[in-house]
């Protein structure tokens, strides 16, 4: 299978092809920062939607899920995902397709945050809160790679992934 054909692949079962990247804005300046992986942070209290704090909680959830990914711990990703997702993707296709789908990159080098934006509607989902965060990530192998995280605050207030994208 083609490289972009597992990109299609992997995002068509995570349900991450987002038409919200038109209504997104930048985010804040020097937004990165290691994080803690999403199953292990504690729930804070949770901003109000449309405060920059509530954008701003999506995007390190989506931050530290993606360090899960940096370090190849595709496990406990999916454990950290949100139960839509883990709905969507099981657990078998999940560790079958996304080593396959990040190996073309190679090693992690960086990640910038280039735009989040927050919403209570997302397509074929159940209304909610809703955080959308885009980073330009670069690889040994692949110099710029566009992530696409969509994150959702579940019941127990606890934001974690709901769909993602790599191209």
């Amino acid at each position: 299978m083609k490289p972009s054909s597992r990109l299609t692949l992997l995002a068509t079962l995570a349900c991450a092809a987002l038409t919200a990247q038109a209504q997104l804005k930048p985010s804040a300046p020097g937004a990165t920062g290691t994080q803690r992986p999403a199953a292990a942070a504690a729930p804070a209290a949770a901003p109000a939607p449309g405060n920059p704090e509530f954008e701003k909680a999506g995007q390190n959830a989506a931050h530290a899920w993606l360090l899960l990914l940096d370090r190849k711990d595709w496990g406990t990703a999916w454990d950290a995902s949100s139960a839509v997702f883990r709905q969507s993707v099981p657990l078998g296709t999940w560790m079958d397709n996304v080593p396959k789908l990040r190996e073309p990159f190679g090693a992690f080098v960086e990640r910038q945050p280039a735009e989040v934006g927050y919403r209570k509607q997302l397509a074929g989902r159940p209304d909610g809160d809703y955080v959308t965060a885009i980073f330009v990530t670069k690889f040994d192998k692949k110099a710029e790679v566009v992530e696409t995280v969509t994150t959702v605050r579940e019941a127990d207030g606890r934001w974690r992934v709901t769909g993602y994208t790599a191209r």
